[in-house]
């Protein structure tokens, strides 16, 4: 979740002095260097685009609430990347506790699983391909929601968004080797259900 490129790190500094100042130009600036950024950890994480949003947007306003609490004890985006986990944890604590909805809804057209409408270009050529695709992703998807809160975060962190264990472990206020063992038991739990497809 690097600042998008022209952000440099000096300017970076300087910008989050600003901010911490009233600036609110240097705030949106600091804001459209992130934006994209934290709108695809959101939605990586929780994989609803309402629910992205809306972490999008309450991250974004605890930053501009808590900035003149960022003592550069961090870098920047591994303080944000903290604040949208932690949203991110909280909500997929919240769906536990509240029922999901469905993956299959009944339609005027009969029953849908919404993971079908999902268009998957690649695999269009081959109908077998996409068929094999489409169990795939479900049991993926199975396998995910399984998984506790925070070894689903680790692993999405790690094989979806490119972190390194130390990153992890640094953003979620543990130790790389909590991060270690975290991202191991939801690997062994993702190789024991998808067995059959590797």
């Amino acid at each position: 979740m690097a600042p998008k490129p022209g952000v440099q790190q000096m300017d970076e500094t300087a910008l989050i002095k600003a901010a911490q100042a009233g600036d609110q130009d240097a705030f949106g600036q600091l804001v459209r260097a992130y934006d994209q950024s934290v709108l695809r950890l959101a939605m990586n994480l929780l994989r609803s685009p309402e629910d992205a949003q809306d972490i999008y947007q309450e991250a974004f306003l605890r930053v501009y609430r808590n900035l003149n609490n960022f003592r550069f004890d961090c870098s920047f985006h591994t303080w944000l990347y903290r604040i949208v986990t932690n949203l991110c944890l909280d909500q997929l604590r919240k769906r536990k506790v509240r029922k999901e909805e469905p993956t299959v809804i009944t339609t005027a057209e009969g029953v849908l699983d919404r993971a079908d409408t999902l268009a998957e270009a690649r695999a269009d050529g081959d109908p077998q391909r996409s068929l094999y695709s489409g169990q795939l992703r479900r049991k993926i998807k199975d396998v995910l929601s399984g998984l506790t809160p925070r070894e689903r975060m680790v692993f999405e962190m790690r094989h979806y968004q490119g972190l390194r264990l130390r990153n992890i472990g640094e953003i979620l206020g543990t130790s790389e080797e909590a991060a270690k063992n975290c991202l191991f038991r939801a690997n062994q739990k993702m190789r024991a259900a998808l067995g059959e497809f590797v």
